[in-house]
């Protein structure tokens, strides 16, 4: 294994592991706001006992990121040396504003939200911690628009022998960004819901604390509604942005080898690349492919056969990787619509609740799957069209020196998320048993 396919591996653990806590910090924070607004405005303690016992969740879950996210960084100028020479100028610049705007409120508003109770009024807490959601999703947008300009270049100009940034507000109303932004944040929201929905079922399940824990599912079940209606919609215009501006994802994603239009969307598949087709096909839609991705029947669409070999992305990694993500927002569609046909009387259908409780895990499944997708498919391009990922590596790199920071960083944040979850399993499983007596 060369220094390239390791520096290439330790990028993808390392994001896998950090993203595990990065939608659930988005979704949780929003519903944590909701329920102390509700406390604000009606004086409702079980909604402030509500806020604090998600709140403690959500403290975890924000510590363990921040430590995951800090190695991201450093990889830049460790492994990818080249990449940060060529678009420094720009990549740099995105993530400077997400850290030293965003981020720093964020983190300035937890402190004052975790040693402002009682100190602060309902109304002001509440307020905090609108702030806090706001800077979440704040820093989600700049370091998915940098991520955007990766996948679709805007606003730039390549000078000396490097990219400049030349018009910010381009790079900022990309399509693609706009886009990968709203379905990212949606499908936060998601996780957070299922998770809210799924540890509140359990306990319901056990009929603790009845009262609190629905309110907590019902808050959820309309966060996650929510999300799902924005996830879906953003999926459907991303998906035509993909089309627009990658067609080598397009293709390798859904697996369509000839170009043609009408193009079928074919659902399973397994492709057999060497032989530029699939080996095997089951459920062929007709026009589905054009349809879903130009919204046009007879749009002709791009196959992998007239897309040069060494500029295809992997094809099983990412039609995989898009069915996974795809049946898993299915799957969500119809528990969350069982959810709702029992909204009124969810503490009693054990059959809703125990879906609610396997389902946990799954947002997180997709919300990775996803992203797999969004990155396998970019290959073999690190910026889309411009920068090859085989010219990012930093020069003279060994492969014994990739392979101990990957082993290292592999085991460290292993451990660091084996540690993060034994302590939110152990909250959740206490439940607000140990939080003050009800006023």
């Amino acid at each position: 294994m060369d220094a390239l396919f390791l520096s290439r591996l330790q990028f993808a653990v390392t994001p896998f592991i950090h993203f595990l806590f990065v939608p659930l910090t988005i979704g949780l924070s929003l519903m944590i706001a909701i329920m102390e607004t509700r406390y604000a405005c009606t004086g409702d303690t079980e909604y402030r006992r509500m806020a604090k016992f998600w709140g403690k969740l959500f403290l975890i879950n924000f510590t363990i990121g921040i430590v995951t996210g800090i190695v991201l960084e450093f990889q830049f100028g460790m492994n990818w040396s080249r990449y940060s020479e060529y678009v420094g100028d720009i990549f740099g610049s995105l993530l400077a504003i997400e850290a030293t705007g965003f981020f720093f409120l964020e983190s300035t508003m937890i402190g004052v939200w975790i040693f402002g109770w009682n100190r602060l009024s309902p109304r002001a807490h509440a307020a905090v911690m609108w702030l806090v959601c706001i800077a979440t999703c704040g820093s989600a947008f700049w370091i998915l628009t940098a991520n955007a300009w990766m996948q679709h270049p805007v606003g730039y100009t390549i000078r000396n022998g490097r990219a400049e940034l030349t018009d910010l507000m381009a790079i900022m109303l990309n399509p693609a960004a706009i886009w990968s932004i709203v379905h990212t944040i949606a499908a936060s929201w998601l996780v957070a819901a299922f998770f809210v929905m799924g540890i509140s079922a359990a306990h319901l399940l056990k009929k603790n604390e009845v009262p609190f824990f629905v309110r907590s599912l019902r808050i959820a079940l309309i966060v996650g509604s929510l999300g799902l209606v924005a996830m879906l919609a953003s999926g459907d215009m991303l998906g035509g942005e993909v089309a627009r501006v990658q067609p080598a994802k397009l293709a390798a994603m859904e697996s369509h080898w000839t170009t043609q239009g009408p193009a079928p969307i074919t659902l399973l598949a397994w492709p057999d690349e060497s032989a530029e087709k699939n080996a095997i096909e089951m459920f062929s839609i007709p026009g589905g492919l054009s349809l879903l991705a130009f919204k046009d029947y007879n749009h002709p669409v791009t196959g992998l056969a007239d897309i040069p070999k060494d500029l295809r992305p992997p094809v099983a990694i990412s039609f995989v990787s898009f069915r996974l993500m795809a049946a898993i927002g299915f799957a969500m569609v119809a528990v969350m619509a069982l959810a709702w046909l029992r909204y009124k009387k969810i503490a009693d259908t054990p059959l809703v609740l125990w879906l609610l409780v396997l389902f946990i895990p799954l947002p997180y499944i997709a919300c990775n799957s996803g992203w797999i997708l969004t990155e396998v498919g970019r290959q073999p391009w690190i910026v889309y069209g411009v920068m090859k990922t085989a010219a990012a590596v930093t020069p003279g790199l060994q492969p014994e020196q990739v392979g101990f920071s990957l082993i290292v960083l592999t085991v460290l944040l292993t451990l660091l998320t084996i540690i993060a979850f034994g302590l939110i399993l152990k909250h959740c499983r206490r439940g607000p048993a140990t939080l003050e007596a009800k006023a």
